[in-house]
């Protein structure tokens, strides 16, 4: 097998699974409660900075989205070190994809958010079931499967 290419894999996977799912979080949230995007970004940003972030405007919109990829890259990143150790995540990009958006999810819902500024304390499958559902659709289709689909690419 050739060498891999760590950047490539990592950057691909991480932008498209970051576009994706920022995407889906401004799509559903506007539909669901007419939040705009900037709300959307704002709250990403709250994490790190808790309430004071939805009183910083643009500039708090920018830092979200900034950390919002940076996530994305890191959950490539840790996708790409795996996949190095377990081959079969390269093997079998689709079904290893898959589950690792639902590994994710979980991840973020149960352990990200609860320790971030936010405190979240409502386990993901206390969620309505359209917010649920959709939330591990997007993990798994949107996050978990670019990012697997990019390293099997440039791990060839």
């Amino acid at each position: 097998m050739a060498r891999a290419k760590p950047a490539q894999a990592i950057l691909v996977g991480g932008l498209i699974a970051g576009a994706l799912d920022i995407s889906y979080a401004c799509i559903f949230s506007y539909l669901r409660s007419g939040r705009t995007p900037a709300v959307v970004l704002q709250s990403v940003a709250s994490g790190a900075l808790g309430k004071t972030a939805y009183e910083g405007g643009t500039k708090m919109a920018a830092l979200g989205l900034a950390f919002h990829f940076l996530i994305a890259l890191i959950a490539a990143t840790v996708y790409f070190l795996a996949s190095h150790i377990f081959r079969f995540m390269i093997t079998h990009a689709v079904i290893s994809g898959l589950l690792y958006g639902v590994i994710v999810y979980a991840f973020m819902n149960c352990v990200v958010l609860w320790v971030s500024a936010i405190h979240a304390t409502t386990w993901p499958w206390a969620y309505p079931k359209s917010v649920l559902i959709s939330g591990l659709l997007i993990h798994m289709l949107g996050i978990g499967l670019p990012i697997a689909l990019a390293v099997r690419r440039y791990s060839k």
